[in-house]
């Protein structure tokens, strides 16, 4: 039996100052700071050769390198990682290779080397272009490098950008929000992730919270700025983001619909399946060592980078699957329920019910998909599916 599609995701842990919103694995350096290219990408390729056997020979249909900065890493550095990449497993002939970057570590001559590289989409970091609202978040860019970033990248020949924007900021109104999208937009962006600020656990702004937006505002917003994205051309498909035809993000699209990733460097995770003797899908995740010295120390270690693994049980799956596939405006068809749970579709029929009664999916005897209200009050229609 078919497994699912594969893709493939790098960490690159370090960045200049950690933002005091950011819960992923990151680690400050300062400006100036020598990095180990040379030591990590050795650990990349030991890492990556380590977990061959669960890629079953398939073909990656995506790479996305995220962090942290990877920005901050050379042109050499990916140039000679995606020799490596290539030399051990088979890259579809269409596929997509995504770098995040910060626009205020990137200048002409790298982006020209990123996309000599092979690189062929950019996700940069923008957040807002307001500079009360830069600066409250810690970032280290100002509008004008943001814009400047995306006129090098396109002077660089890519042409598949996405844009990061955050809504619900300290200090921010209506009118700031849609300023920050106005100004996204008139960079004419192949996709745009617009995201709400939330307060992560161990983080700054955990720690010390900032005066948000007031519930009225922030359904405002909302409200407002999907109009305006939809109206410039851009097509919501997932809660977060919005593409021209043609250009959703496939990586993002392959985590979404419970396909397979590898996840190599500092901190990263993988979700990998196999078929069992009877017939049923099993879902491996495993996560590597967190800290850069100690994931640099495991390169010479017998027992590898692995720092734990855990396999999804039976009763899990449904709302490992749920959690994933309703993010998806187009939600997913019943029968790709079975495929990936193992569950058979009559089994919610009356919990289908019940949230259709509250508006919270569409009518369709066929299909799994949110209405606007469900991808609004998600967690209430992901606890109504996964209620046994």
């Amino acid at each position: 039996m078919r497994l699912p599609p594969l893709s493939l995701y790098v960490h690159i842990p370090w960045c200049v100052r950690k933002c005091p919103y950011c819960d992923f694995n990151s680690h400050g350096m300062g400006r100036g700071v020598e990095l180990p290219e040379r030591e990590y990408l050795e650990a990349l390729i030991a890492d990556l050769e380590a977990d061959l056997p669960l890629a079953h020979e398939r073909e990656l249909i995506s790479v996305f390198v995220g962090g942290g900065t990877p920005s901050l890493m050379s042109a050499k550095f990916y140039r000679d990682f995606f020799e490596a990449l290539a030399e051990r497993l088979p890259l579809a002939s269409d596929i997509e290779i995504t770098l995040e970057a910060n626009p205020g570590t990137v200048e002409q001559g790298r982006f020209t080397g990123y996309r000599a590289a092979g690189i062929n989409r950019l996700s940069l970091g923008v957040q807002s272009f307001q500079p009360m609202q830069l600066e409250a978040l810690g970032r280290i860019h100002g509008a004008e490098e943001a814009r400047m970033a995306v006129h090098s990248a396109r002077q660089a020949g890519f042409d598949n950008l996405n844009i990061d924007l955050m809504h619900g900021l300290p200090g921010q109104d209506l009118e700031l929000a849609l300023a920050d999208l106005d100004a996204g937009l008139a960079l004419s962006p192949e996709h745009l992730s617009w995201y709400q600020l939330t307060l992560e656990p161990n983080t700054e702004f955990h720690s010390h919270p900032p005066v948000l937006p007031e519930d009225d505002i922030l359904w405002d917003i909302q409200d407002a700025g999907h109009e305006r994205l939809e109206n410039a051309g851009l097509k919501r498909y997932e809660i977060s983001a919005y593409a021209q035809a043609g250009r959703r993000s496939r990586h993002n699209l392959n985590y979404w619909g419970f396909g397979d990733y590898l996840g190599i460097g500092a901190g990263a995770h993988s979700k990998t399946s196999t078929w069992d003797e009877a017939g049923r899908l099993r879902i491996e995740r495993r996560w590597k060592s967190r800290q850069p010295d100690a994931y640099l120390h495991r390169r010479h270690d017998p027992r590898g980078f692995v720092a734990g693994h855990a396999q999804v049980e039976e009763e899990e799956l449904p709302l490992e699957f749920a959690m994933n596939a309703l993010r998806l405006v187009e939600g997913v068809s019943l029968e790709s329920w079975e495929t990936h749970t193992g569950r058979p579709s009559h089994e919610l029929q009356e919990h289908l019910l019940e949230a259709r009664k509250k508006g919270l999916l569409v009518e369709d005897a066929n299909r799994l998909q949110a209405s606007s209200r469900g991808l609004l009050f998600l967690n209430e229609l992901l606890t109504m599916l996964s209620d046994e």
